[in-house]
């Protein structure tokens, strides 16, 4: 099949949906199939036309950007230009998803998105503003697609934007040979916590929604351990405030982003990951299934979608969101009770690999790009 993977953003800029993109694309030409992406030309530096890992990919301009949304009219213009057998679309950001439905009326081919969250506008007035986005370019976007497809079940069921929807789901997954429990990070671990301290981890972009404050609160309330933070990003600033507003900022590091060859070492340096995330714009969590490949337990907020992604108890713990104190609770009893973090750490290996493989995931995806295509030739 030739198939294009449209999304708003893709390498270098980095992200949960462009890694979702570029491990599915290269899962499927791994079975053969000629993949490209479609995206956005969001700085003049980077090349119209490219390659990254052996992916071919064309960015289209930007006329504007807009609370972290490029606005590109030109993508409609590449995808009806565009020669493939099925187009995957990428939300959110939003646009580029209603840029393809657009086209599609002058399209014979189909059509399935990937919706990865909800959209969420922290500023007075912002929830306005996406509902009248959802009620409007996004419900044109949804009922535009041949197929719609949601990472967890309950992220699916506790969205307004698809209630009238019927979506697949299907979820992420993670690449099991890079982040794997023999991955040695005593490197890391020597250089973070030189007197031989406990280490917790964050890893993301710095992002209002990711929740990080928690994080650096919880550190308040935990003796002998370094929180370590992975990641850049537009909200360091209000972060670094913070660190330095806790009597125990001393303890929390900011290690900025990471070669992406490195980050399993970072993951198997620490005793625990936390995920704070604090809005649904947090809809899977990746870097939790990464650290979970890697053999280690998991805090994460008890949201939908995260909570669906880990079993409270099971590979890990559940924590109250907004709550640093309920944070540091569940994270220092996975720091001093070490059979059970241990025990955890088994069970989290072992669910990344019974369910978020991307030979598994590919499959599905493979099944429903050709269940598509065979149906849009029947006319159904």
């Amino acid at each position: 099949m030739r198939i294009i993977q449209a999304t708003p953003y893709f390498h270098p800029h980095v992200g949960g949906v462009e890694s979702h993109v570029f491990m599915l694309s290269k899962e499927l030409m791994k079975r053969g199939h000629e993949v490209s992406i479609l995206t956005t030309r969001f700085d003049k530096s980077i090349k119209e036309k490219d390659e990254y890992k052996g992916i071919q990919i064309k960015r289209v301009p930007q006329w504007m950007n807009l609370f972290t949304t490029p606005i590109s009219p030109k993508m409609y213009d590449a995808v009806i230009e565009a020669k493939a057998d099925i187009i995957h679309c990428h939300a959110p950001p939003p646009l580029t998803a209603y840029y393809c439905a657009k086209a599609k009326k002058n399209l014979t081919i189909p059509m399935v998105m990937t919706y990865h969250c909800d959209l969420e506008l922290p500023f007075l007035g912002g929830g306005a503003l996406t509902g009248i986005y959802r009620r409007t370019l996004g419900a044109y976007t949804l009922n535009r697609m041949d197929e719609i497809i949601v990472h967890t079940e309950t992220y699916a069921a506790t969205s307004r934007v698809l209630w009238n929807h019927h979506p697949i789901v299907i979820p992420t997954g993670v690449d099991l040979e890079m982040f794997h429990p023999d991955v040695d990070g005593s490197k890391i671990r020597k250089k973070i916590c030189p007197e031989g301290q406990r280490l917790v981890m964050f890893v993301g972009r710095l992002m209002f929604h990711k929740g990080i404050e928690y994080f650096i609160n919880a550190s308040k309330y935990i003796e002998n351990t370094k929180f370590l933070i992975v990641g850049d990003g537009p909200y360091w600033k209000n972060l670094e405030v913070c660190r330095l507003n806790n009597p125990k900022g001393y303890n929390v590091i900011f290690a900025g982003n990471v070669p992406d060859d490195e980050l399993p070492n970072y993951y198997a340096a620490c005793d625990v990951f936390v995920l704070p995330s604090v809005s649904r714009l947090e809809g899977f969590g990746l870097v939790m299934v990464e650290a979970m490949a890697t053999g280690k337990p998991v805090v994460a907020s008890n949201m939908p979608g995260m909570r669906e992604v880990m079993s409270d108890g099971k590979e890990g713990l559940l924590a109250e969101p907004l709550n640093a104190l309920d944070f540091a609770h569940k994270i220092t009893i996975l720091l001093d009770d070490r059979d059970l973090n241990k025990r955890l750490g088994k069970n989290a290996r072992r669910t990344a690999e019974t369910r978020f493989s991307w030979t598994i995931i590919g499959t599905q995806v493979e099944n429903l790009y050709k269940e598509m295509i065979r149906d849009k030739k029947k006319g159904t």
